[in-house]
This record gives C-alpha cells, structure tokens and sequence, in this order.
C-alpha cells in the first residue's frame, strides 16, 4: 500500500480531532471536524475493501466477528490469531485502522503492554484495552487494577515510533452491570491515565451516552451503534456528544443471518427464491475494483 503506517495514524488522529503527535501538545491539531464518524467493522480482507470502496474514513477489527469466521465464539480465539487477522486488516487497504483487543489476552499490566506493542507492529494505528476479565463469575477488573492496566497500555502506545491512538472501554453494561455511576468514574480514571478516546459499549439510551460524553470531554467517545433496539440515528448520536460511532459484530451478523436464511430456505423448502434479492458476482467484483456498477447494468447483471 502507497499510505505509510504514520501517515494513517496521523488520519485516524485528526478524524477524532485529537493532535497529530501524541506528547507534544505544540503539535498541530487535526482538522476541526464537525459531528462524528462511522467506523464499520469488517471481518476479513474482502469485506474491509467494499467498505472502503464505499467511503468510509477508517476501519475497525470486530473481535466477534473474526471469532466466527473460524468456527467460535468471541473470547475464543487467542493473541497470536487476533494480531495475524489485524495485519490482515491493515493490509487490505489505504485506510487506518483500530482493533479490538478485547481484554489484550492478558490480566497483568505486564502483559497487556506487550499486547501494543505487538499490535502496533501489524500495521493497525489503533486499539483498545478493555476492563473485563472474560471471568463469568467476575467479569470486571477491580478499579485500580483496570486502570493501572490502561496506564501501561498508554505507555507501550507512547512507545511505539508512530502515533497510537489507545481506546480504552469501561464494559459494565455488556455484563449485566448497569451502572452508570460507575461506568463514568472509570473512564474519567481512563483519560486521566492517558487514554486518547473513551468507550461504554451498551450504553442503554442517549441520555446515558449524553452523560459520558459530557462527562469526559473534551475526550472523544466511541458509542456502539448496531444493538437491537437502540438503532439510533448517526445525528441523534452526535447531538449526544458522540465523536466515532463503530458498529462491533453488527455487519458480520448481517451476513451471516442473510446465510443461514438462505441455507434455511434450502433444507426445509427446497427453493432458492433468496437470489433475486442477493448481490451479483459482477457487482461484488465491481466494488473491489473501487467501483460500483451502473444502475442499469444491475438488473442485467443479477440474470448471470
């Protein structure tokens, strides 16, 4: 690819607003950008260039979403994979990066350092530190614990040789812990130990998303569009404060439900009716190309 690992971190930086050199507060800051951005999140190469190819500014690795394209479920699959499908991603096309690292496959600080690194090695621009355990029994670091984990994930972020942007996710209402008090008082802990962007996933209304985002600012949030029930429009998410909105496993849900309909369709009815509705192999390659089919060619183009 012709764009430089530093030069997409320099992008992914400005697209939050945030300065294009972590440090150096004298650093030109990024462009003033009004509202927020959409950052999808594909699951493998192909998937990463249509969303490209249509537009968007920066990607996303989905941790769930990769888990099923081999065959298991999020929090299955293990460090030296997660990273080979981040390089993967990088790789794929111009735009930068950011990964979801989950619990950065480690509880020590130690380890979670070592994380981002490695990661900031693939050729992502981007990643997150997490505070839940993947323990059932107690799924959420303990306060200090969770933030003396983000503190090292900022210092090995500090360290790498290009400008890292660190999120780092409070993860109390994916597991059961509505708690809204808390959720902000660690991710007040989060910014103040260094953390570039600040991430509740599962906030239940705007009015909560509205809470942490006042309540962090002027930190950029992600918030987390994609979950039944809480479709939230990109302009009700801005006018609550949100700066990036990501969309987790929602676009793998959507085609591998669009999969399992079809493949219903076949065993139990025996028809295939799901094909006058589907994409045609000319339009997919079309868009890899970097461009779309015409609108009058598509009709034609779906009989092949």
């Amino acid at each position: 690819m012709s764009v430089s690992q530093n030069e997409k971190a320099i992008k992914f930086r400005a697209l939050h607003g945030l300065t294009a050199e972590v440090g150096r507060p004298s650093a030109p800051a990024g462009p003033n950008r009004l509202g927020a951005f959409v950052i999808p999140n594909p699951w493998d190469a192909g998937s990463a260039r249509m969303l490209a190819a249509l537009g968007f500014e920066a990607l996303a690795t989905t941790s769930a979403g990769f888990a099923f394209t081999v065959g298991r479920s999020d929090g299955e699959v293990k460090r030296e994979e997660a990273l080979a499908h981040c390089h993967v991603i990088a790789e794929a096309t111009d735009l930068p990066v950011s990964a979801d690292l989950e619990n950065t496959f480690g509880h020590v600080p130690r380890f979670v350092a070592q994380t981002i690194r490695l990661a900031g090695a693939t050729g992502i621009v981007g990643g997150s530190v997490e505070d839940a355990t993947g323990n059932e029994s107690r799924p959420i670091y303990d306060h200090a614990h969770a933030v003396e984990r983000v503190a090292a994930a900022v210092e090995a972020a500090r360290a790498l040789p290009f400008a890292f942007t660190l999120t780092a996710r409070a993860e109390n209402y994916l597991h059961g812990r509505a708690d809204l008090d808390d959720t902000v008082r660690r991710l007040q802990a989060f910014a103040a130990a260094g953390a570039d962007v600040l991430y509740a996933p599962g906030l239940p209304n705007l009015a909560a998303i509205k809470t942490v985002c006042a309540a962090v600012a002027p930190k950029p949030v992600n918030v987390l569009a994609g979950i039944k029930g809480q479709n939230f429009p990109v302009a009700d998410l801005i006018a609550a404060g949100a700066k990036r909105i990501s969309l987790g496993a929602a676009l793998s849900r959507v085609a591998i439900g669009a999969f399992l309909k079809a493949a219903k369709e076949i065993r139990e009815k025996g028809t295939f009716t799901f094909v006058d509705d589907t994409v045609s192999s000319a339009e997919l390659s079309a868009l890899l190309k970097g461009f779309a089919v015409p609108q009058a060619k598509r009709a034609e183009a779906a009989k092949n």
